[in-house]
Parts: structure tokens; sequence; C-alpha cells
């Protein structure tokens, strides 16, 4: 993990020399490494839609071998293989974060030794960030003596919501209550554990995660607007296949 940290910091050292502002070098190393698991992101979404679209056998096999679990997992295992379906593919992308934000929080507690390499060049750094005075602390307001988030911790929650939403509306709408119920769970929860963390960690390790997560909405909205246009297209000339094949049939008779 500090080796990744150190190669963290010599990007993020790379992005300030070109832009000479800190808060910005951290937005474009965060958009570099959001392009950089772009692959794993198309890779997350095509297996969720292959998830929903098996789903209803998913659940009529869960529902016959309910009382058989060996049976269940031989039946899934084989739906999967046949539609070419990798469930824990979806987690992947999610499983790949977590070290990279560990490491990142570890480079904007430590920007000395991962970034600037001494302290001289550290302290002629701008910390700011328009409001914010300093990255190195928490963005809060502080009302009756009661640290509470303020703008960056909120846009981030508001941000993580909207990319779970999302993500649940591409998710596999299973009729099991509980999968569905920790679906929802999650929902919120996420978005409120960042209101918490937005009060405890570093206001630089939050503009990470703010600017990461638009990143990702905005590629889930574009890979949509995409798989759209060609289900549309596919549609389209499946349509006119059809209708020639009808064509034809009429002709012959």
């Amino acid at each position: 993990m500090n080796q990744i940290s150190i190669w963290f910091g010599q990007l993020l050292k790379l992005f300030y020399d070109m832009s000479n502002n800190y808060a910005l070098s951290i937005i474009l190393f965060t958009i570099v490494t959001k392009f950089i698991l772009l692959p794993l992101t198309f890779s997350q979404m095509r297996s969720m839609n292959a998830m929903k679209t098996i789903q209803p056998k998913v659940d009529e096999i869960n529902k016959k071998y309910k009382g058989n679990p060996q049976k269940q997992s031989e039946k899934l295992s084989q739906l999967y293989k046949e539609n070419g379906v990798n469930p824990a593919a979806g987690c992947l992308p999610l499983l790949i974060q977590f070290p990279i934000l560990i490491a990142m929080y570890r480079v904007v507690r430590e920007p000395i030794k991962y970034v600037f390499l001494n302290e001289t060049a550290y302290n002629l750094v701008d910390k700011g960030f328009f409001w914010i005075k300093s990255l190195e602390v928490p963005d809060v307001i502080a009302i009756q003596g009661i640290n509470l988030p303020y703008i960056l911790p909120v846009l981030s929650a508001l941000f993580t919501y909207v990319q779970m939403q999302m993500s649940m509306s591409r998710s596999s709408s299973s009729s099991n209550a509980t999968a569905e119920g920790m679906n929802k769970t999650m929902t919120y929860m996420m978005p409120l554990m960042m209101l918490v963390w937005g009060v405890n960690l570093p206001a630089g390790l939050i503009l990470y995660w703010a600017t990461g997560t638009l990143v990702q909405i905005l590629q889930q909205y574009l890979i949509g607007k995409y798989e759209y246009h060609m289900n549309f297209r596919d549609d389209d000339k499946s349509n006119k296949r059809d209708s020639q094949a009808s064509i034809k049939k009429k002709n012959n008779r």
C-alpha cells in the first residue's frame, strides 16, 4: 500500500507542477484514475445489465431448489455460464476503488512525505480551495460548538446518492425482498457515511471522492445513452428483417 501511495504522490506532484494549484491537481488526478478504470466501469455495467436480464430465471431457480442448496448452486452456475455472466464482475470496480481511496488518504494526510518531499516546498503551496482555507482539514461549519458537514461533504453525499440511484436502476430487480431492502438501505447509508466522513476526514480526500463520483455519474449516463442508441439500432434492424421476411413470405404465396 505504501508503494501505491508513493506512485500516487508522484502523479499528484506531476499534476501540481502542470497546474501550480494543489486542489486542481487532486481533481486532475481523480479524472485520470477514473478514465483508467473506465474499462472496469464498462464491465460492471454490462454485468449488471446481464444479471437484470436473467434475474427472472435466477428467481425461478432459487424458488424451485430452495430446499437443495447444492442443486441450486449448480443450476445457477450453469445459468451464468450459458449466458456469459459473472456475478462478481459488478463488485470488481468497487473493490479496486477501496485500495485507491486508502492510498489517496495517506497521500492527502502526509503530502510532505508522498508529494512534496520536504516541508519547505510544501509550506509554499496554496492549500485552499474556494471557501476552504486548507485541504488538510475537514470542510465543516461550527454551529453552537458542533462541527457539521459544510459544502463539500454535502456535495459528496448528493453525488453519491445520485450515483447509487443510477446503479440501482441498472441492478437486477429481484423478487427477493431482503436483497431489495439491502440495496435501498445502501442507497441511503452511503450518502450518510459521506456526511460523517466529511466531518472527520481531510477536505482533500472528500474532494477526491466528490470529483470521482461526479465523473462516474457522467460516465454511467454517457454509457447508458450509448447502449440505448445501440439497442435502438439493433431493434430497428431486427424489425426491418422481420418486415422483409414477412413481405417475402407473402410474395412467395
